[in-house]
């Protein structure tokens, strides 16, 4: 039988996505596109009529040829605008081919024709029709849900093809799917399709009792949370969850990484309560996060490493001009780590100003030794737990900051830096310097316990290098498991060399300037040093000459010619004035004025004394932002002198103040470096014995006079060469001190050794 077929002419269509409208269907439409709102107000206006196709693409606009040729016809029942949008409530009337296209803009139009239902063989339709009623009433018995008024209209029409268009709508299945039963002409073959719709619904409503009845058989010996588990594991076993592939990944990987025995059978314990913790319980992150971070450790990864002594020397001299007392011990140290096979020993501290080049020798190192290299700054710690971790039961609890550097680096054998040791801080959250002590200490760090992995990790095979700018602030229990090595600055000629070797060709590839040939003249580097820096290291020495290779950089891009040198002159005008002036040395000599050698962290640095008498109270005046270790050098001083002069009635202090001012104010002084220009400065005055003007001197005084040793004599030595003076005097305990300074320098100045204040009053005073 054929029903006849009813041309319908220049209908509007509403393009649709994840959804086929099927006649005898009742659906809400909010159309959102202006396309589809022009197309929806046409056809409210006209006859209420709207064709429904399928849209193919993503596109939220299509063209026809985007769109399905086969959809539904749709009376709008309620037209309803909102916010510029339009809702639609539909009712679809039959099913409609397109047949041809008469408006594409602004929104589309076409013709379309009913489509006919094809029936060939009505025993065979009959049969498959009874096959579809009885899996319809199944589905029902099982629980599948329909609204009211469908079962009402399935259970009171005869039409096979309204059957099927009001029972497909609601079954799971592919959008693809349905619209192939909308567009299948044959309504044999429309049976045949739905069917298999059908028994898919059924298969997955079985599968859903079929879980339901394994939880249930064990629900009234269970709480709640172990039916939850239950119908997981049911899931997993039935379907073969995402979850038991990551327990399978998560198991392999701990086989595979190397851990010891007992950390091992840890993580498989933690993998087994995993697996029985309901997914929603927050503890799944953690263990998760826990087991991720045990296997992701290099328990057994090494990289291979290989000290040979020649190749280490090479690399050192070609990274570093100069140091040659601290290349030669880094060279003896792996000397002993060639010949042991073990890197057990003193960790190494690296002492000295900021830019002297430690954590760069620490990089060598790692280069000579075919070792990684990682580098970790304890500026500011104050929190044990970033060195130790911080406990499992915290929220965001990690690993502390050795365990991850390790974890990073991918290998138990680093070069491991800790740099900033001295500033290392302490609070009401623990010592981080007595857990670095574990880490640090050859006897322990073996089994280093960390809080989060509450397991041991054998950092024996690391390689500690440790930085400071000063000693003083380092715990002395931790400083006793470290041998010092101090870098005490560079000479002017290092630093020339420096330049001209490793700096200048550094900052002519960054900025671009290789191609030029472009050389800095040798005064212009000695300026650059003397004049706009003041420092130990070369830092401030590096930003100098980028400044100066920046300008350059401009003119060059500006069009200006290329220089070839640069000059002196050309360093003033890219830089200006000078900075920093040398110490100018008064052309005569004064009395109460002296010289005195101190270490600041720039380095040596020459400091005036200066001391006068004045009528008062027999007070003691201390002015020049001085510490308390050098205003009790002041008071020492001040008990010599007078002790020394105390036969002498006419000198008398009674009716006396005692001025002692360091100049330079505004910078905080300290040390006991002073001692000896002290008290020879307030000898002078007294005396009215003018000291000599190029003199300069260093030590500490007792009571009684006698001049002790102190530290940093490379540094104040060097400072006193740099500021002009010719004649220096230093501690006779300090006599082995000579050896470490430049020859050069040593043979340019006059040293006058002492042991006592009349040494000193002997060689200073004119």
């Amino acid at each position: 039988m054929v029903k006849a077929k009813t041309a319908i002419y220049k209908i509007p269509v509403i393009p649709l996505k994840d959804v086929t409208v099927f006649p005898g269907m009742v659906i809400g439409i909010a159309t959102t596109t202006r396309q589809a709102k022009l197309a929806a107000e046409a056809a409210y206006q006209k006859d209420k009529l709207i064709l429904f196709l399928l849209n193919k693409t993503n596109i939220s606009e299509p063209d026809t040829k985007d769109l399905f040729k086969t959809g539904t016809i749709g009376v709008i029942r309620q037209f309803l605008r909102t916010n510029g949008d339009v809702k639609l409530l539909v009712e679809g009337l039959y099913r409609t081919k397109v047949s041809g296209v008469s408006q594409k803009k602004p929104f589309i139009k076409v013709s379309a024709e009913k489509v006919r239902d094809l029936i060939k063989n009505e025993e065979e339709i009959i049969a498959l029709r009874s096959n579809f009623t009885k899996k319809f009433r199944n589905l029902i018995d099982r629980g599948k849900t329909f609204p009211v008024e469908i079962l009402i209209s399935v259970l009171s029409t005869n039409d096979t093809n309204k059957l099927i268009d009001l029972i497909i709508p609601y079954m799971e299945a592919k959008t693809e799917e349905k619209q192939e039963i909308l567009e299948e002409e044959d309504t044999e073959k429309r049976l045949e399709k739905s069917l298999k719709i059908l028994d898919h619904n059924l298969s997955l409503l079985k599968l859903e009792e079929k879980l339901t009845s394994k939880t249930h058989e064990e629900l009234n010996k269970m709480q709640k949370e172990v039916f939850l588990r239950e119908q997981l594991k049911t899931i997993q076993k039935e379907l073969g969850g995402r979850e038991g592939s990551e327990f399978g990944e998560l198991e392999e990987k701990i086989v595979k990484a190397g851990m010891p025995k007992d950390v091992e059978n840890k993580a498989k314990k933690e993998l087994a309560r995993l697996k029985i913790i309901p997914s929603f319980s927050p503890e799944v992150g953690f263990i998760k996060t826990y087991l991720d971070w045990l296997v992701a450790l290099p328990w057994s990864v090494k990289s291979k490493t290989e000290v040979d002594i020649k190749k280490a020397q090479k690399i050192l001299d070609e990274d570093h001009y100069g140091l040659t007392k601290i290349k030669e011990r880094v060279i003896e140290y792996l000397a002993v780590q060639k010949i042991t096979g073990k890197v057990k020993g003193p960790i190494l501290l690296f002492v000295g100003p900021p830019g002297t080049g430690k954590t760069s020798i620490g990089q060598s190192i790692a280069k000579a030794t075919s070792r990684k290299f990682t580098r970790m700054s304890l500026g500011g710690i104050r929190d044990e737990a970033e060195i130790r971790g911080h406990r499992r039961t915290y929220v965001g609890a990690l690993p502390g900051r050795i365990i991850q550097g390790i974890k990073n680096i991918g290998t138990r054998n680093p070069v491991f830096m800790l740099d900033e040791i001295d500033k290392v801080g302490l609070d009401f959250r623990g010592d981080p310097s007595a857990a670095l002590l574990e880490a640090l200490d050859p006897e322990q760090n073996f089994q280093f316990s960390d809080h989060y992995l509450e397991a041991p990790f054998d950092l024996s095979d690391c390689f500690f290098i440790t930085t400071a700018n000063i000693l003083d602030t380092i715990p002395p229990a931790l400083r006793d498991r470290m041998e010092v090595i101090p870098f005490p600055g560079y000479t002017e000629e290092e630093k020339f060399h420096i330049a001209k070797q490793f700096l200048i060709p550094k900052q002519l590839k960054i900025n671009g300037l290789l191609q030029f040939n472009i050389k800095f003249k040798d005064d212009a580097i000695s300026k650059m040093i003397s004049e706009y820096t003041k420092e130990a290291g070369v830092r401030e020495l590096e930003r100098t000459i980028a400044s100066v290779l920046r300008k350059l950089t401009r003119k060059i891009s500006e069009g200006e010619k290329t220089l070839e040198f640069i000059s002196y002159s050309k360093i003033k005008e890219f830089l200006g004035s000078a900075k920093y002036l040398p110490l100018v040395i008064g052309k005569k000599s004064l009395t109460g004025s002296s010289y005195a050698l101190a270490v600041t962290p720039a380095g040596g640095e020459v400091l005036q004394v200066e001391s006068a008498v004045v009528p008062g109270k027999g007070s003691l005046i201390l002015t020049g932002q001085l510490g308390n270790v050098m205003k009790e050098s002041a008071q020492a001083s001040l008990t010599y002198v007078r002790s020394k002069l105390e036969k002498d009635k006419s000198l008398s202090f009674k009716n006396q103040d005692i001025h002692i001012h360091v100049p330079a104010g505004a910078v905080s002084k300290d040390g006991p470096s002073a001692g000896t220009a002290i008290a020879a400065s307030l000898y002078s005055e007294v005396t009215s014995k003018p000291i000599r003007k190029d003199i300069a001197m260093t030590g500490e005084i007792t009571l009684k006079g006698t001049v002790l040793r102190v530290g940093g004599i490379k540094e104040k030595v060097l400072a006193a060469s740099r500021a002009g003076i010719k004649t220096v005097i230093l501690p006779k305990e300090n006599e082995s001190d000579l050896e470490d300074i430049p020859l050069k320098t040593r043979h340019s100045l006059n040293i006058f050794l002492v042991s006592n204040m009349d040494e000193v009053l002997k060689a200073a005073l004119t």
